[in-house]
């Protein structure tokens, strides 16, 4: 295979690679984090650090103005993907979180009974382990306590696992996962417990010395004779930089995990230092659809078996009068579109009729057409107008019987006038006839003339020299 196939080859490689990365992006959970009303600045800033509990697969520069909507946002949502809302809002007396599910719900709403904002919490801590790095991918989610409480309780887990991408253990990378979401459920306040961690792996098995070696500074050795002296006994090295590990943290690695001693199979520690936000939540209701539809649980809300009867009775009969009117229309649209076209098809029937009857298919009289005589009486008229252009004067009445006598103007001569509301006559919108005319319509006068004086029995007057 020359160079140029090898190229192609390698070019076509990294295309199919791509083009599954976007497949499998495409197919992963995808979220729009945002606060909704006059929530105030914390809430507004702890809408920011949920988005980067959900990098990167969450709209981080997302801006929401304050005319749009939750239908804006639904209809904006559909064509990038995204499957999830977490919508923060604010009222006189509480905060409140809503978890909603794409495109048909439900809802979950909570109400946060307290909460830390990540620099707070970042604060607080005397060595944080926080780096761009580690929002790179999804954290991974733990939930706690999530037994069989109800059927609101799995549904919250179903909800919250549907957050994040699921992760197969058997080829999960593990240089993927520095992040970590502990969702606990405790059962007797009915609060949820939000903590959001690094994740950190450090090699056990080694003296105080060996882990300072291993790091990236090194200790100080300029008192000391020998590194032995280091490795043996920690000299110089202070108790409070050894961290307790024990058997809740300890695990055997099954593959190697970035960092200096973190090799297969040997074992390794598992830290996590908090980097916040925290919060305290408290399930609220559960609605069916998004933002709106059947309460299926209320905390503080209990209907009996009969409320709950009426209350689906009149679901059920409000359905069945929206489809009722529904199937009216339908039949109103069928009706009028069976009334067009019957219209049509007689417009077009008269029309076919009409053309018919003017062409002299039709033996039926047409009420439309002239009377008797009106073709002689114009053509009489034209040969009285040419006998005044050619002799000056007016022909004698009974030249041209059924022609039009021509009315002579009561106003000054050389002035045209016309009565108010009368109409001009035909003959006086025609244009000047040309002095010059050409032959094929001379030779069509004098036949014309012909015709005249053989009908009149008479010769035709001399043209009068100009």
């Amino acid at each position: 295979m020359g160079q140029s196939g090898r190229s192609r080859h390698q070019k076509r490689a990294r295309a199919q690679a791509q083009l599954r990365n976007l497949e499998a992006y495409a197919a992963q959970p995808h979220s729009f984090v945002f606060a909704r009303g006059r929530a105030g600045r914390g809430v507004r800033q702890l809408s920011l650090d949920l988005r980067r509990v959900m990098e990167p697969l969450t709209a981080t520069r997302l801006q929401i103005r304050k005319k749009n909507t939750l239908k804006d946002c639904v209809a904006v949502a559909g064509p990038l993907g995204v499957t999830h809302f977490l919508i923060l809002s604010k009222t006189e007396t509480n905060i409140y979180f809503k978890l909603m599910r794409l495109p048909g719900g439900p809802t979950l709403t909570f109400r946060i009974n307290k909460y830390t904002l990540m620099r707070d919490v970042v604060s607080s801590l005397r060595r944080h382990r926080m780096h761009e790095q580690q929002f790179a991918h999804p954290p991974l989610l733990v939930l706690n306590s999530f037994g069989p409480h109800g059927m609101h309780v799995k549904l919250m887990a179903t909800m919250f696992q549907n957050l994040f991408p699921s992760i197969n253990v058997h080829k999960v990378n593990l240089n993927t996962i520095k992040r970590c979401l502990l969702i606990n459920y405790n059962p007797d306040s009915q609060e949820l417990d939000f903590r959001h961690y690094s994740i950190k792996v450090v090699p056990v098995g080694a003296s105080r010395g060996m882990k300072k070696l291993l790091q990236e500074k090194f200790p100080n050795m300029s008192r000391l004779q020998d590194i032995s002296e280091l490795l043996a006994t920690g000299a110089g090295l202070s108790e409070s930089e050894a961290e307790p590990d024990g058997e809740h943290n300890i695990t055997e690695l099954p593959q190697a995990v970035a960092g200096r001693g973190n090799m297969r199979a040997q074992q390794s520690a598992v830290r996590l230092t908090e980097i916040g936000p925290r919060m305290t939540l408290q399930l609220i209701k559960i609605q069916e659809g998004v933002g709106e539809g059947n309460v299926l649980f209320h905390s503080f809300v209990h209907k009996t078996e009969e409320e709950l009867q009426a209350i689906l009775a009149a679901k059920e009969e409000k359905l069945r009068l929206k489809a009722q009117r529904q199937d009216q229309q339908a039949q109103n649209v069928l009706r009028k579109r069976e009334q067009r076209e019957a219209h049509r098809k007689k417009s077009l029937a008269g029309m076919k009729r009409a053309r018919a009857e003017a062409s002299g298919d039709s033996d039926a009289e047409d009420p439309g057409a002239p009377p008797e005589g009106t073709g002689q009486r114009e053509e009489e008229e034209d040969e009285a107008e040419y006998f005044r252009q050619a002799v000056g004067e007016e022909p004698d009445e009974d030249m041209f019987p059924k022609a039009a006598k021509r009315r002579r103007p009561a106003g000054p001569p050389g002035k045209k006038q016309r009565g108010r509301g009368q109409r001009p006559d035909r003959r006086d919108r025609r244009p000047p006839k040309a002095k010059g005319r050409p032959q094929r319509a001379q030779a069509k006068l004098e036949r014309r003339g012909a015709a005249w004086e053989h009908r009149r029995g008479r010769a035709r007057p001399p043209k009068k020299a100009v």
